[in-house]
C-alpha cells in the first residue's frame, strides 16, 4: 500500500495529512515552519513535530512514505525548496515535491479545474487559474508592502489604530488588548517593541483584535471590515484577468484569518459578490494540506503511467 503525506508550511502553524490512495489515515499539528518568519531550525523542528504527530496516528514510520508534498510561502523560490528539501530528505523517505502555498490551496479548492482561492492567514495571496489553463495571482508580496487584509496586515493595522486613539484622547479597549497580547505593561514599552528591529509578531495580534470586536471596540471592527474589503479586491483583480465580464467564476476562501472571523468572511462575500456579480463563492473554508495529499497522489500516479 502506497502512503503519501501532504504538508501545508504555514506561518503560524504547520499540518500534515498521512493518507493511502483514498484514504486519510493520521494528522499531525506542528507551530509555523515559514523559512522566511522562523528561519530553517524552527521550520526543521515545526515540520518534524507534525510529521511525528500524523506517523503515529496512522501508525506508521516516515520511511513509509512513498511521496510527499509540501506547500510553503515561497515555494516557487530556488533557495527555499532547497531548504525545504533538506529538512524533508532528513525526515521521510520517498519523492518530495515543494510547491507554493498557493498552489495547495487551489488544489484543495478546485482540484485540476478553473477557479480562484484567497488565502488569507499570516500572510495573503489570491491565485486562480481559468479553463485555458492560465494562472494569475495578486497580493502576497511580503510584509513590507503588500499582504493586504492578512494576520499581519490586521495586527500592525490594530497597533496604528490604537495609537490614533491615543492620539486623540480615546481610551478604547483596543490599546489594552495588544498591550496584553504582547506582555508589555506601559503604552512607552509597546512603542518600542512595535519599531523594533526584526519585526515583532504583529499577526500574533489577530486574537487581540478578535477580542476586542468582541468588546464593542468600533476601530476594531474597521479593521477587520476593511480586512474583508482588502481580500475581495485580491479576488476581484485575480477574476478579472483570468475570467470574462459574464463568465462564472468559482471562489474559494482559505486560512485562518477567515476561519477565526464571520465579519471578515460576511464583509469579503458582499463586497466581491457586489464587484464580480458572476463569482459564485464557496462559503465553507478549503484546507490546504488536503490539496498537498491529492497532489502527492496524483504525482504518483503519474508517475505509474
Amino acid at each position: 500500500m502506497g502512503l503519501f503525506l501532504g504538508i501545508d508550511g504555514g506561518g503560524s502553524q504547520t499540518t500534515c495529512a498521512i493518507g493511502d490512495e483514498t484514504s486519510l489515515l493520521g494528522s499531525g499539528l506542528g507551530a509555523g515552519s515559514n523559512v522566511f518568519r522562523v528561519g530553517e531550525a524552527q521550520a526543521r523542528q515545526s515540520i518534524a513535530s507534525a510529521i511525528r504527530q500524523a506517523c503515529a496516528a496512522a501508525q506508521v514510520t516516515p520511511k513509509q512514505i512513498k511521496r510527499t508534498c509540501i506547500g510553503v510561502a515561497g515555494g516557487a523560490r530556488p533557495e527555499i525548496t532547497e531548504i525545504i528539501r533538506r529538512i524533508l530528505s532528513e525526515l521521510v523517505s520517498g519523492e518530495i515535491e515543494v510547491v507554493g502555498d498557493m498552489v495547495i490551496a487551489m488544489e484543495a479548492a478546485s482540484g485540476s479545474g478553473s477557479g480562484v482561492v484567497v488565502i488569507a492567514g499570516t500572510g495573503s495571496i489570491a491565485y486562480g487559474r481559468n479553463a485555458e489553463g492560465q494562472s494569475a495571482r495578486a497580493g502576497g508580496w511580503g510584509f513590507a508592502i503588500s499582504d493586504e487584509g492578512s494576520g499581519h496586515w490586521i495586527g500592525r493595522a490594530a497597533v496604528t489604530a490604537a495609537m490614533r486613539a491615543y492620539d486623540e484622547g480615546q481610551n478604547g479597549g483596543l490599546l489594552e488588548s495588544i498591550m496584553k497580547a504582547w506582555g508589555v505593561s506601559t503604552r512607552e514599552q509597546m512603542i518600542v517593541l512595535s519599531n523594533a528591529s526584526p519585526a515583532p509578531d504583529f499577526a500574533g495580534l489577530f486574537p487581540a483584535v478578535l477580542a476586542a470586536v468582541d468588546a464593542g471596540d468600533p476601530r476594531a471592527h474597521d479593521i477587520l471590515a476593511l480586512a474583508g474589503v482588502e481580500l475581495a479586491t485580491l479576488g476581484k483583480i485575480v477574476i478579472s484577468r483570468l475570467f470574462a465580464a459574464d463568465a462564472s467564476a468559482p471562489v474559494a476562501m482559505s486560512g485562518g484569518v477567515f476561519r477565526n472571523s464571520a465579519l471578515i468572511r460576511q464583509v469579503f462575500y458582499n463586497r466581491l459578490r457586489l464587484e464580480c456579480p458572476n463569482a459564485v463563492i464557496n462559503v465553507n473554508l478549503v484546507d490546504p494540506v488536503k490539496g498537498a495529499l491529492d497532489l502527492a497522489r496524483r504525482a504518483a500516479r503519474g508517475a505509474r503511467a
